[in-house]
């Protein structure tokens, strides 16, 4: 089981793939304005949209909504603050992640290298 990192702004997100605005809403105490307005400020938050046009949030997309509303309500950063705070931490990240194919490509070369024996 994949673990996950636990913050205190964190809350309970229902058990389902996708998230109508309405929901999202209720769940992240939001008004549906500032949901519509933080997608054309934080390029993480993108919704896909059904054919009729209905903005289709993920559970990702739900904690990142958290986060944002946790670093511009509760630490009191700017929407630049916390985008550039958001883009930071995606950068230290991303080589833990890249580290980790690293790994997973070594182990595989020696496992087929077992193989060809």
């Amino acid at each position: 089981m994949a673990k996950q990192h636990q913050h205190p702004y964190q809350i309970k997100i229902p058990d389902k793939l996708y998230f109508k605005i309405g929901e999202v809403s209720r769940i992240a105490g939001l008004p549906t304005h500032v949901l519509r307005f933080w997608e054309s400020e934080f390029k993480k938050i993108r919704p896909k949209r059904t054919g009729s046009g209905q903005r289709s949030y993920t559970k990702k997309d739900i904690e990142v909504i958290l986060e944002i509303k946790h670093l511009l309500h509760e630490k009191k950063y700017t929407i630049e603050g916390a985008r550039k705070h958001l883009a930071a931490r995606s950068v230290t990240e991303q080589p833990l992640g890249m580290q980790l194919l690293e790994d997973l490509k070594a182990e595989l070369k020696t496992i087929r290298d077992l193989l060809d024996r």
